[in-house]
């Protein structure tokens, strides 16, 4: 771990693959540091040759300048040594890489294992927990100390699922479902992102892990299945109807009447709660506004309108609406 010190600030402390916090990117860790230690004992020992045989056969004064050193092509001792020594190498690397890579993508999960289907669009994730009935998106959680299968599917173009604190990546390709097993060790959040260019905002197309004890988890999906998003005041209920007018085309939100008519955006069910606003924005009143009026500056290229033909007064009451859903 040493030899990274210099690149622990290249990034967020919630996404390093040299960090890991379950036994998969423990493992991928573990590959990473024999790879790096078989590269660097090839560089030490081509080094101390380059450097010996410089000194040794090096012009002397007096040296006969039209003597020519004794000539070793087709030397069987030295091919065979240096063929058979990178194959060795080779077979180190190979057979741990190999089998990590089959071991995250096991045909059949251990019992108890958490299904969580994660489908990628242009340009967010959306969750789906089939055991306990609700979804959600952006924002993937999970409980502690227990393996999550991840069946990874796109929506429209190839995507790349992404976790680096708890494992490597995967692709999500249309019409396929890929596997991916991950287990979080311990409570937090880690940031994960799409790492396939998949378009004008491919860069902003994160989302966010986070992994809570199991009862903490379990109190979650609870809170998920009985979601409160009744409006209450007056503005609330004027966002409640606008939201109706210009949102639920798209989007779904659990508890308001909205169950079931929006699929093709995110859900929108207990958005209170989440850290950002389109995983790219932290969550707060400002930004939910900014966004709405103009997402296409946020994200070039995702596929919803912008609201600015409403004034301050109706974006407002949208954003109130928004803030209280839990």
């Amino acid at each position: 771990m040493a030899g990274f010190g210099l690149l622990t600030g290249c990034g967020s402390p919630h996404m390093s693959a040299l960090d890991p916090k379950g036994p998969v990117g423990e493992t991928q860790l573990d590959l990473i540091n024999l790879s790096t230690g078989i590269m660097t004992l090839v560089v030490i020992v081509v080094a101390a040759i380059y450097i010996y045989v410089v000194i040794k056969y090096r012009e002397r004064p007096g040296d006969d300048k039209d003597e020519i050193p004794e000539q070793v092509a087709g030397s069987k001792k030295l091919e065979i040594l240096w063929t058979t020594v990178p194959i060795i190498l080779l077979i180190i690397l190979a057979v741990p890489t190999i089998s990590t890579t089959f071991r995250g993508t096991d045909r059949e999960p251990e019992p108890g294992t958490l299904r969580i289907n994660a489908t990628g669009y242009q340009y967010w994730f959306g969750f789906e927990y089939p055991d306990y009935q609700v979804s959600t998106a952006n924002e993937v959680h999970i409980p502690t100390g227990r393996k999550v299968e991840f069946l990874l599917a796109a929506h429209d173009v190839v995507h790349s699922f992404w976790v680096p604190s708890l494992g490597g990546k995967q692709d999500m390709n249309p019409g396929r479902t890929e596997r991916l097993i991950l287990q979080a060790d311990e409570p937090g959040l880690y940031e994960g992102e799409c790492a396939e260019l998949c378009g004008a905002s491919h860069a902003t197309m994160r989302f966010r892990v986070i992994a809570h004890p199991p009862a903490e988890f379990e109190k979650w999906i609870a809170s998920r299945k009985q979601p409160k998003s009744k409006p209450k005041t007056e503005q609330q209920k004027q966002g409640h109807k606008l939201i109706a007018q210009n949102c639920i085309g798209c989007h779904a939100i659990q508890g308001a009447g909205y169950d079931i008519l929006g699929r093709t955006g995110p859900e929108l069910t207990g958005f209170s709660h989440r850290t950002r606003v389109a995983g790219a924005l932290d969550n707060n009143r400002e930004n939910l506004k900014k966004w709405l009026v103009n997402p296409q500056k946020i994200k070039p290229g995702n596929r919803m309108p912008g609201f600015d033909h409403l004034d301050d007064k109706q974006l407002d009451a949208m954003v109130e609406y928004l803030q209280t859903l839990k």
